[in-house]
């Protein structure tokens, strides 16, 4: 076939070589991520609300209990961490992925804020008849929990927070993480870079999360490859971005917090200065505690399980403000 002369072909081998490369791995991580949801399928029931499709998992009966997990991650973190099975026994657990994580997409129509999320849930909780759930944050969920708290407080009874990001600041991280969110550069990078290097580097990924903690051996279960699907590798770079701006939003709203609110963090955290973070916010809300644990670091709910669910009870049954207290410095005195 005679090749009309305005199309130029590149004749070296090189340039074919690296074409041949991209689409082999962009092939090789579709092929992964397939594999991955096909060996995690949902385990919940979906809601579908406007063009979301919300996966959630309920377990347990009595008292609502909302958990919204933190960035990069899905329902099985908590339930790797033993928090559902613990909570089950006395609560109506409802563990959502939040969109684009797990099995909930994430529609491009939608700039996904903690207050858009909020809003997803809020209408969530009238479909799923939750009265005035305590709702559970981690990490990124924090930022979602407290937008729900501050935009429709007659949903939500009380708040458990734990290694949030609540006061702005300059991250090196926001910067390293965000691209993969950016078009046409980000979905390249998302199918041929990203998924591989995470891969790569996951081990030193929970080293920082969990340290100074041992990574436990139960979390071998997590399913690895549905946390570096493309999809989500999008979802997570576009909190990455989002966070700042987001607890910029959220900070001058604090005072407006008229609900008990429970803050928990690890002293030792490699991910969020608590200091900085949990400790400040604690000073923001005068019906708040906090609890500051020692040797802990950002994975709270996992290394400081029994801790955690000790605040969740105090939230459950709180119909006032908490005693302000200081802040707890070790474990032994907060068992």
């Amino acid at each position: 076939m005679k090749v009309p002369r305005h199309i130029s072909i590149p004749r070296n081998r090189a340039v074919w070589w690296a074409a041949g490369a991209v689409a082999a791995s962009a092939l090789a991580i579709v092929y992964k991520a397939r594999q991955a949801e096909h060996a995690n399928p949902p385990q919940g029931k979906f809601i579908n609300i406007g063009d979301v499709k919300l996966h959630y998992r309920e377990t347990g009966a009595g008292q609502p209990l909302v958990l919204l997990h933190g960035n990069g991650t899905m329902i099985q973190d908590y339930e790797i961490s033993g928090l559902v099975d613990q909570a089950s026994t006395n609560y109506r657990v409802i563990t959502f992925d939040r969109p684009g994580f797990g099995c909930t997409n994430r529609p491009r129509t939608t700039v996904w804020t903690a207050h858009a999320q909020a809003k997803l849930l809020s209408e969530a909780f009238d479909r799923l008849s939750l009265v005035r759930p305590v709702v559970v944050g981690h990490s990124w969920g924090t930022q979602v929990a407290l937008a729900l708290a501050l935009d429709h407080p007659e949903k939500v009874k009380s708040l458990v927070l734990l290694s949030g990001y609540y006061f702005p600041g300059f991250r090196l991280d926001v910067f390293l993480l965000s691209p993969p969110a950016l078009p046409v550069i980000g979905d390249l990078l998302r199918y041929t870079i990203s998924p591989w290097v995470g891969r790569l580097i996951w081990p030193l990924i929970l080293k920082k999360l969990f340290g100074p903690s041992p990574v436990p051996k139960r979390f071998r279960a997590f399913p690895t490859w549905m946390a570096l699907r493309p999809s989500q590798l999008r979802a997570g770079a576009a909190e990455s971005a989002l966070m700042v701006p987001g607890a910029a939003a959220l900070r001058r709203r604090y005072n407006e917090l008229k609900l008990p609110v429970y803050i928990i963090a690890g002293e030792d955290d490699r991910i969020v200065n608590p200091h900085r973070q949990s400790a400040r916010l604690h000073d923001s809300i005068p019906q708040s505690e906090f609890r500051l644990m020692a040797g802990v670091g950002h994975m709270v709910h996992h290394t400081a399980c029994d801790q955690v669910m000790d605040l969740i009870e105090q939230a459950a049954g709180s119909s006032s403000s908490p005693t302000r207290t200081s802040a707890l410095s070790t474990l032994d005195e907060a068992a």
